[in-house]
């Protein structure tokens, strides 16, 4: 399990823990508040996923987000709004050094996602000598350990990923794959429902060829049971709930009780 002492970027625990395939036990945060992150973080998720693609989340409200985490056990990860390189280099001035990224269809996909992650030879991130993410210039030796505590999971979700499944595991600096089940539901004729035999095939399939690889597996799983199966099959990155789901279905709870019966 991770370090039970406060998150720090360097050097990356969290990574560290991922790549044991140790269980990692997370949740969603699209609600882009930092008082709601650093409730999450007080209650001590191993990490929280701070979400850019599908949340109205940029560099300034990711900031006040991570400054929320900072003396929480709870790892931040980051899902970019894309696979694109200056947004991730952004992210990475920010502080960030856990990354999900989405919609990784090939290897060269997973190849790119890497390369934007890491400082030349081994990538392509542009120099800033005083962001963030290095304490505004602070950091001893920055540019040389920076590239070793950066964790990149790749996102599954497209049959195209599927049947590449083998290439992007192979790709050196992939350290996990991760499904995502509702678009992958849908690129299966199944939209709404990931519980669908064919996606559920698929979606065995990618935990088998990832442990095959000796990577880790991860998945949004907001309902419980099928977090449990998940976890039954050896996948360890796991998010069991999402600040914006749990929030209305306690609400509509509470309404339902005091306002229909």
């Amino acid at each position: 399990m991770p370090s039970s002492t406060p998150y720090q970027p360097l050097p990356n625990a969290f990574r560290t823990s991922l790549l044991a395939r140790e269980k990692l036990i997370g949740c969603w945060s699209s609600l882009a508040s930092p008082i709601v992150t650093e409730l999450l973080g007080v209650v001590g998720f191993d990490w929280i996923l701070l979400d850019a693609e599908h949340a109205p989340n940029d560099a300034l409200t990711l900031i006040p987000q991570l400054m929320a985490l900072k003396d929480s056990v709870s790892a931040p990860v980051v899902r970019p709004p894309a696979n694109e390189p200056v947004a991730i280099k952004r992210l990475l001035d920010a502080g960030f050094v856990n990354f999900l990224i989405p919609f990784v269809d090939s290897a060269a996909d997973a190849r790119r996602a890497v390369a934007a992650t890491r400082y030349p030879p081994h990538g392509i991130r542009g120099v800033s000598v005083g962001h963030r993410g290095n304490r505004y210039g602070t950091v001893a030796d920055y540019f040389k350990v920076a590239n070793d505590n950066i964790s990149v999971a790749v996102q599954i979700e497209s049959r195209a990923a599927v049947d590449a499944i083998d290439e992007i595991a192979a790709v050196d600096g992939v350290d996990a794959l991760f499904v995502g089940p509702s678009d992958l539901a849908a690129a299966y004729g199944q939209l709404g429902n990931a519980n669908h035999p064919d996606v559920q095939a698929a979606i065995a399939h990618v935990f088998e060829r990832a442990h095959a690889a000796g990577k880790p597996s991860g998945i949004l799983a907001p309902v419980q049971q099928d977090a449990e199966r998940y976890l039954s099959m050896g996948c360890t990155l796991v998010a069991v709930g999402a600040d914006l789901g749990m929030l209305r279905n306690t609400a509509q709870a509470v309404k339902k009780h005091f306002i229909e019966e």
